[in-house]
């Protein structure tokens, strides 16, 4: 609300704000003929409907030249001499300066999209004392994502150059150029110059009118990232920038007339052909290639193909992808089509993970990529990384079946291959990330073992019942060669998983076989299926495992020697408590290894209703003292 108010109250080239001419929040209601609402809290000012907005879109031309009128507006603000005034301290209190903030970051956007003369001489008054004005300061945070830095008058942290370059005001940049008071080369408090800022933003003009200074250095980096102009320009996308950097080396004067070599002919009697490295690399090692690739930029990358100075194959430094790997992750399936047409890329370079571009298809699930590349008879389609996957246990493992389908096609793919980090198969990392359709697929291949245990010892049925994927579980115990009741290496079997980890339907389906124990202890602490939902509140589970007469209530386990009436009470599930209360077997008063009875557990962690239900219980001694600290319940 303040802001629109104030900025209604700015009189275009007025050289001081009058705060007579502020109107009231009343006064600019009536005046939209309710066409306009306030919401409260924030006291936001919005048009009443979307309908509205919708219309004037339609109508653009309603109120004449809006955007110069809303740049000279903004600019008038900004070179108000009370703002001006502000450059030496922090940012001002918004209150004070309600406009400030929106005039400082969009008054470039408004004059972009409409230029006047009367926005352009406001915005050179401005740009002439903007080394130290507080919208610089504004305009710069808002870049950085408002990060924090040392201010003071003189810092040269956003010049004019590098202002009207992030803005895209061709016109305004030659004046400024032109006055030669700036350095074009000067980087800013970020460590980029003017021409990376109008590289980087696609600002084509611009760039150009950079390009015709004879100083102009247009292979320097910014000192962040290391990344060139053309390295940002390519990365972005911006075909016609990318054109403007690479037309002034390969096409000469004597090209053949098409749109390129046209546009290239003319870059070159512009620019006299300064030399433009292509192979300029970031910090990362990525080149204008590799960035290209990455980012799906086919245009720019057939730029870039037609010099015969790029070099198509080179892996960034930090993860070792060549531009197709980055292609191939990255599902751009035209540039990956692109560099498997040129000899010199290989399409089979590992990264230092030792992923190929296959690998990196197959775990994303870019089927159309994964056909380019199994049709390559220089593809290995078994390669391991180094934890040891294959292309097809990353697609079984991220849920991609059409890729799985493909990779299965090949009759030199082994679907039962495991990892060497935890020796999990494809069918293993299908069963636990719970994706049905590829154990499915899997489990009617005669060379997948449906019963294969990791290295910890957990099978398909395992990992299924413990993440309480149901489907899976059933098409597995529909197999003959699934054992339902194998230990893992600590001794959990898969109904203890599914009991651990509160998955009743499956709890249920293994209950129903009768090859199935349904109270194995585990090896490390000894606690059975009921113990563990006791202790983590699953009470349809201890409902299930309470109705089978082979389960002891009353277990303790080898570790801490509590039952799962102890666990219950001093995790505080009432409910289950009074379960296993009712239970003619249960001792309501049983001991742990540390003398702790049920009531010692529920006092100590503050659960009085279950405080409530043990004292009820005649065997209950409400004075027993624990051996670790000798304190009874009420101590």
């Amino acid at each position: 609300m303040n802001e629109i108010c104030h900025a209604i109250a700015i009189r275009i080239g007025s050289k001081d704000l009058d705060s007579d001419d502020i109107p009231a929040i009343s006064t600019l209601l009536s005046c939209c003929q309710g066409l306009v609402t306030v919401d409260k809290g924030p006291l936001t000012v919005r048009l009443i409907h979307f309908t509205l907005q919708e219309y004037l879109c339609r109508h653009p031309d309603l109120f004449g030249r809006t955007h110069s009128a809303m740049a000279e507006t903004c600019l008038t603000y900004l070179n108000f001499p009370h703002l001006k005034d502000l450059t030496a301290g922090p940012c001002p209190d918004s209150i004070g300066t309600p406009f400030l903030e929106y005039s400082a970051l969009y008054w470039g956007t408004h004059m972009r999209m409409e230029l006047s003369d009367g926005a352009k001489t406001l915005a050179l008054e401005l740009l002439g004392q903007f080394d130290g004005h507080i919208s610089a300061k504004s305009l710069w945070k808002s870049i950085n994502g408002g990060l924090s830095f040392a201010y003071h008058p003189g810092d040269k942290l956003f010049s004019p150059l590098h202002c009207i370059s992030y803005f895209g005001i061709a016109e305004v940049a030659n004046t400024l150029i032109n006055m030669n008071k700036w350095d074009v080369n000067q980087r800013d408090g970020g460590g980029m110059t003017p021409l990376i800022w109008a590289a980087r933003y696609g600002h084509e003009e611009v760039v150009k009118s950079f390009l015709r200074e004879k100083h102009i250095q247009p292979d320097q980096q910014d000192t962040n990232s290391s990344r060139t102009a053309l390295s940002w320009a390519t990365r972005n996308g911006h075909d016609g920038v990318v054109k403007l950097f690479l037309g002034r080396r390969f096409v000469g004067p004597g090209s053949t007339g098409r749109r390129w070599g046209e546009a290239a002919r003319v870059a070159g009697r512009l620019f006299g052909w300064r030399y433009v490295n292509p192979n300029s690399s970031s910090k990362s090692g990525r080149t204008p290639l590799s960035w290209a690739s990455g980012e799906g930029h086919e245009a720019i990358v057939k730029l870039l193909l037609r010099r015969e100075d790029v070099n198509l194959d080179t892996p960034d430094t930090i993860y070792g992808q060549t531009p197709l790997s980055w292609a191939a992750e990255n599902g751009r399936e035209g540039v990956v089509k692109l560099l498997l047409g040129r000899e010199a890329v290989n399409p089979d370079s590992p990264s230092k993970s030792g992923r190929t571009p296959l690998s990196w298809a197959s775990g994303e699930g870019h089927e159309g990529i994964v056909k380019q590349l199994l049709e390559r008879k220089d593809v290995n389609p078994n390669t391991l990384n180094k934890s040891g996957r294959t292309p097809l246990l990353w697609a079984a493992r991220n849920g991609h079946k059409g890729t799985m389908e493909l990779l299965l096609g090949r009759k030199d793919v082994n679907p039962d291959t495991p990892d060497t980090r935890y020796g999990q198969t494809p069918l293993l990392w299908a069963a636990e990330k719970g994706h049905e359709g590829i154990v499915e697929l899997l489990l009617r291949r005669k060379e997948v073992n449906p019963d294969s245990p990791s290295k910890s010892g957990r099978t398909p049925l395992s990992w299924a019942s413990g993440e309480g994927h149901e489907g899976i579980v059933k098409l597995l115990l529909e197999r003959k060669d699934v054992s339902p009741d194998t230990s893992s290496k600590f001794g959990r079997t898969p109904l203890l998983w599914a009991a651990r980890n509160g998955h009743e339907a499956i709890v249920e389906l293994l209950l129903g076989r009768e090859d199935v124990n349904p109270d194995t202890p585990e090896k490390v602490f000894g606690r059975t299926p009921l113990s563990w939902a006791a202790e983590n509140g699953h009470a349809g589970v201890v409902k299930l495992l309470l109705r089978v007469a082979d389960v002891n209530p009353d277990t303790p386990d080898t570790s801490y020697g509590q039952t799962p009436l102890s666990w219950a009470a001093g995790r505080g599930h009432e409910g289950i408590v009074k379960l296993l209360l009712g239970c003619t077997d249960v001792n309501p008063d049983s001991s742990s290894k540390s003398c702790r009875t049920p009531l010692s557990w529920a006092a100590l962690n503050g659960h009085e209703g279950i405080v409530k239900l043990l004292l009820g219980q005649k065997e209950v001694n409400p004075s027993t003292r624990d051996s670790r600290f000798s304190q009874t319940p009420l101590m």
